[in-house]
């Protein structure tokens, strides 16, 4: 798994999937999967249907990466 930069993050949409932010905070596939569905997954979760959403916004406040802060 490819880990993720800051710059990485900052070119990232609004929401992304389970998976992108799985990989941004280190966590495997299974294990992503496992922590979403008991509602433990580090990030708040947007439910649609069967597809998981992370807010990016959010994924960053957990990495201690404010949105404002930008990288030249």
């Amino acid at each position: 798994m490819k880990s993720m930069t800051f710059r990485d993050l900052q070119d990232l949409p609004p929401t992304i999937d389970l998976m992108t932010a799985a990989r941004a905070l280190g966590i495997g596939r299974s294990k992503a999967y496992q922590l979403a569905r008991d509602g433990e997954f580090p990030v708040r979760i947007i439910r649609i249907g069967d597809l998981y959403r992370v807010c990016t916004a959010d994924l960053m406040k957990v990495l201690g990466a404010e949105t404002g802060d930008r990288v030249s």
